[in-house]
């Protein structure tokens, strides 16, 4: 698959400093958002290998499993409701992650605890937080 998953992908400047690896590795990106990129082609094992140490030090990584894709997806849908989207109106997050991830609320919930140590809702009340501190520059 022409898929990579990348996680600690935040805002449009990671997006840009991923796409600039990217374009010095000259892999052909042909959609890059948070958390995911896709390439015309798939990278062979060294491409891949030389991206993800480029990657690390920038303070990104490559995710190979399915759960931690998961867990970055549910991350980078919060983000962009919460940073990226000028919709103040009321959005039902568990219907959300829901739909745009094809799994049960509680299935998501319960990995997402599991592995980050933190619920989904205290995780998009940080992100809530951190916009608000942004706002007033804090």
């Amino acid at each position: 698959m022409n898929i990579l998953f990348i996680k600690n992908m935040v805002c449009n400047r990671c997006i840009m400093v991923v796409q600039n690896e990217l374009d010095k590795l000259g892999l052909n990106v042909k959609n890059i958002k948070l958390g995911e990129v896709v390439l015309s082609k798939e990278p062979t094992a060294e491409e891949k290998n030389k991206l993800d140490k480029a990657l690390v030090l920038l303070g990104f990584e490559l995710i190979d499993d399915k759960k931690s894709r998961i867990i970055e997806k549910i991350k980078n849908i919060i983000i962009e409701l919460v940073h990226h989207q000028n919709n103040d109106a009321k959005t039902n997050l568990s219907d959300v992650l829901s739909s745009q991830l094809h799994h049960d609320y509680n299935y998501l919930s319960n990995l997402f605890s599991e592995i980050e140590g933190t619920t989904i809702e205290k995780y998009f009340i940080a992100q809530k937080n951190r916009k608000g501190k942004r706002a007033i520059g804090i």
